[in-house]
Formats: structure tokens, C-alpha cells, sequence
């Protein structure tokens, strides 16, 4: 069993829903992304999706866009994601790691080279934004001859049929993106939300993370109620933004959000 599905077998065993912080690899500076993953940790996060800086980051919003912008100063990539990763990894052997970007760079890797370079880097999952299920099999086929989950991520207005490609091919979560947009877009509306986690249901047997426009514990409450886990990107992001030159300001203005949502989201447990 992946460690994505044994947390999100603890969890579902405990009552308690998953928290996913997505942060971008080598923002503001490369040195700071380890340290922040592990302060993380402590906040209470259960999976960490580790952005990789991207040129043309078209399903982001323009927060993370400049985040990528400020990593790829720093020359930032993929490679040097997964180095990250490693880094991490090397003091906590329990927390997943899912790196989540676009197809190019690893195209460039190739898809066994990247693959390999992923296990050895010891990746849990892998997110691919802009690769459709319909044409992941071959991606899929070579993550998962390395124990490493394939994710997709789920649209309002995704179909039957591709839900349930997703959950033939996919493996560790979906992620259900719950607005039309970019990330840090627009206001949750928890009962469409509601309404379409439970078509969803109907056509995977996977947990699903629901992520865009979670931006405090009030909305992690609401979507805690609803999926198996939460995502929160662009508000960690924006604080980091707002203090480049006082980074660890950024860390412990993000570890005081993330414990927060975290009481929130216990708190559907005990009541």
C-alpha cells in the first residue's frame, strides 16, 4: 500500500479529513522549501503538494504565477524540485509528497526518466495538470511500475465516463477543482460542490481532495465536511508574497493558518 492510501485509510478510519498544503519548490529562495515542509509537519498537514515552477502555468492564478516567476530567478526545476523532495525525505520518512506541475518538463525527462527520477527521489504522487486521462496511460503505467500515484484533477464539469477513467488509471486521490477558473479564483458554493462530490462518488472508489477558493478555516470546515480532504495553495502563497524579505514572518504566518484549519477539520470529528 502507497503512502498516499494508507493516510487516507488512517483518516478515513479516524473520521478525520486531509489537509494538503500546496506551496511552490523554490519560492521566494530554494532554501526555504524544506524548512517550510517540515514546519508544515507540525502544523498538522497529511500531504504536501510541492509545485514545480513553471513558464506558462495556465491553470494558476496570477498568485502562483508569480511564484513560479520568483523560483525560476533562482533556476528552479524540475530536477531540482525532486532534489528538494529528497531533502525532505531524509528526516521524515511518514509525510506524502506530491509533485504536482505541467507535462513539459517532464516530457523533456521523458516519462521513465522522470519516473525514475521520482522514485529515487522517493515521490509518493505525481499531478499532472494539463495531461488529460484519456491520454495518461502510458504516464500512468510507468509512475505506477514504481509504487507512485498518478493524480488527476477532477473540473465542475467533468463527465461520468471521465471520472471513471480517472479512477481506472488514477491512484492516492482525485482532486476536485472546485471552481471554474484559475487557483485563487472566485467564492466556493458548497452546495454545488455538494451536489457533484456525490456524482463523483458514483464513479470512483478513490478519496477526493477539493481544492480553489479554500482560503481559511471556515472554508476548510465547509469542504472538510464534504470531501475526503481539503487543499489550500494560493493563501499560503500570498503570505509568502507578502513578506519576501522576512521569510520566516511568511513560515509562521502559514503554520498559524495551517493549525487553524487543521483544529477546524478535527473538529468535524468530535462533533
Amino acid at each position: 500500500m502507497s503512502r498516499l492510501a494508507a493516510t487516507f485509510e488512517a483518516l478515513a478510519n479516524s473520521g478525520r479529513k486531509a489537509l494538503i498544503p500546496f506551496i511552490t519548490a523554490g519560492d521566494p529562495h530554494p532554501d526555504f522549501t524544506v524548512g517550510m515542509m517540515h514546519a508544515m509537519v507540525e502544523a498538522g498537514v497529511d500531504v504536501i503538494e510541492l509545485g514545480v515552477p513553471f513558464s506558462d502555468p495556465v491553470a494558476d492564478g496570477p498568485v502562483i504565477q508569480r511564484a513560479s516567476e520568483r523560483a525560476l530567478a533562482h533556476k528552479m526545476s524540475l530536477r531540482r524540485t525532486l532534489d528538494i523532495a529528497s531533502e525532505f525525505r531524509k528526516t521524515n520518512q511518514q509525510t506524502p509528497v506530491v509533485v504536482m506541475g505541467y507535462l513539459n518538463p517532464i516530457e523533456a525527462m521523458t516519462y521513465e526518466g522522470f519516473a525514475n527520477a521520482a522514485q529515487r527521489a522517493d515521490i509518493d504522487g505525481v499531478l499532472t495538470v494539463d495531461l488529460p486521462p484519456e491520454e495518461a496511460k502510458e504516464f500512468s503505467d510507468s509512475l505506477k511500475a514504481r509504487e507512485i500515484d498518478p493524480i488527476f484533477l477532477l473540473a465542475p464539469n467533468s463527465s461520468d465516463e471521465r471520472i471513471k477513467k480517472m479512477d481506472e488509471i488514477g491512484s492516492g486521490y482525485l482532486y476536485y477543482v472546485s471552481l471554474k477558473g484559475v487557483t485563487g479564483a472566485g467564492h466556493l458554493n458548497s452546495v454545488d460542490v455538494e451536489n457533484k462530490l456525490q456524482e463523483i462518488r458514483k464513479n470512483t472508489r478513490l478519496p477526493v481532495a477539493i481544492g480553489f477558493g479554500v482560503k481559511d478555516a471556515e472554508t476548510a470546515k465547509t469542504i472538510g465536511n464534504i470531501g475526503d480532504g481539503v487543499v489550500i495553495g494560493s493563501a499560503l502563497i500570498s503570505k509568502i508574497e507578502a513578506h519576501l524579505d522576512e521569510p520566516e514572518l511568511a513560515k509562521n504566518e502559514i503554520v498559524e493558518l495551517l493549525t487553524t484549519m487543521r483544529l477546524a477539520l478535527d473538529s468535524l470529528s468530535a462533533s
